[in-house]
């Protein structure tokens, strides 16, 4: 592909097409508007969070082929900027086949899109540490492979997102409810899994990768986080993890951001042990623990990406002292959703809310966030988890 990004030389505004428009879609949407740029929102739902902010929306199956195709004619977008997994990839090729930029890649698209091919590039081409890992299509595969593992093990789709679907396994006897959990979690058209070695980890991190055009590649502060359910909880910036691992972590996370190619925010995720650091994902754009740098940094993970997607230079990334973000979930089911306890939240100082628009709920669904900064970093966890347990959802009518 032709390289369109000659110094600072690139005219705005773009016409951006987002491929998923769930909350980090919001996000970057508004750095995407404050620059002046045109952005078609899409998503398999309508007044999907991005959609509430972009110029326009498209509801579509991104599985369908013929629906991409419709979509791209149509708006004839400078780029498609994938933000979920569960696309049509291969049609993603033909579109950069045809002049149109894919974010990082089409090709790095592609492979990211699953665990596995994710997995198997950090281990079997680049030879990068990572747990013990087999994957299985049917029960009695899961069965086999999760004995040969050894438990507790870890099983997950080898498609989904924001944890969906992902449990730890202590016993032989829990693999069937895990399969159909996984199953259950699954997105795209495949039923396959992946069974890992569980790390006995200190603190798991994501690096937040800038891969630029032509600039080097550059990074965050890492950021911790703690999952429940396979899904992120709370995040905190910076992780406080020694130089020698930051450093580690970085060298791997360029190692195998190299390889896919592109540009764009990567969100690398590590286990940090005592003694190593393990890769263990990554996702081609902002991640869900990146909130965080909403207020940690003075320049946002979305900020950082659509500059790193336009070709913008990036002349310093601050880390603005502790900080924290913790989530605000749903507790049952709503179709229509008010919220209180927001006037509560921020009352305090140095917090902020995001509530992110979504026009339903259901148990653990992911409704907004609540961010702080603190004296410490324990103090900044303190104050997001508090600010995020004061917001409730409720049914509309209960303001009457």
């Amino acid at each position: 592909m032709k390289n369109k990004f000659i110094g600072n030389s690139i005219q705005l505004p773009q016409k951006l097409m987002l491929l998923g428009s769930g909350e980090l879609g919001k996000e970057f949407v508004i750095a995407a508007q404050r620059l002046g740029n045109y952005v078609i929102a899409v998503d398999r739902y309508e007044n999907a969070p991005a959609m509430q902010v972009a110029d326009c929306a498209e509801v579509i199956s991104m599985l369908s082929a013929d629906d991409l195709e419709r979509i791209v004619e149509k708006y004839r977008p400078d780029f498609i900027i994938p933000e979920i997994e569960a696309i049509r990839t291969e049609k993603l090729l033909e579109f950069e086949a045809r002049g149109i930029t894919v974010i990082p890649t089409a090709a790095a698209t592609n492979y990211t899109m699953n665990r596995d091919r994710i997995r198997e590039l950090a281990h079997q081409e680049l030879g990068i540490r990572t747990a013990k890992y087999g994957y299985a299509s049917t029960l009695e595969e899961l069965i086999a492979i999760s004995d040969e593992i050894g438990f507790p093990n870890v099983i997950k789709p080898v498609m989904s997102s924001s944890g969906k679907g992902q449990s730890v396994v202590k016993e032989k006897a829990e693999v069937e409810k895990a399969w159909n959990y996984a199953i259950a979690g699954s997105r795209g058209d495949t039923q396959k899994v992946i069974v890992e070695e569980f790390i006995n980890f200190e603190i798991e991190i994501t690096l937040l990768t800038i891969k630029q055009w032509n600039a080097p590649t550059i990074f965050c502060s890492p950021i911790g986080h703690r999952q429940e359910r396979g899904d992120y909880q709370e995040s905190w910036q910076p992780a406080g993890i020694s130089e020698q691992m930051t450093a580690q972590a970085q060298e791997i996370a360029k190692k195998v951001t190299d390889a896919l190619g592109g540009a764009g925010i990567f969100g690398v995720e590590f286990f940090i042990t005592q003694d190593e650091v393990i890769f263990s994902e990554l996702s081609p754009r902002p991640h869900d623990t990146g909130m965080v740098t909403l207020i940690s940094q003075n320049l946002n993970e979305f900020e950082l990406h659509l500059r790193a997607i336009l070709g913008l230079p990036i002349p310093c990334i601050e880390q603005l002292g502790a900080s924290a973000s913790a989530v605000i979930l749903a507790s049952e089911k709503l179709d229509a959703i008010a919220y209180t306890g927001v006037a509560e939240a921020l009352s305090e100082k140095d917090v902020d809310i995001r509530i992110f628009g979504k026009p339903t709920a259901h148990p653990y669904r992911r409704m907004g966030v609540a961010l702080a900064k603190g004296s410490n970093i324990q103090h900044a966890r303190e104050k997001a988890t508090t600010a995020a347990s004061k917001v409730k959802l409720i049914e509309p009518r209960q303001l009457c």
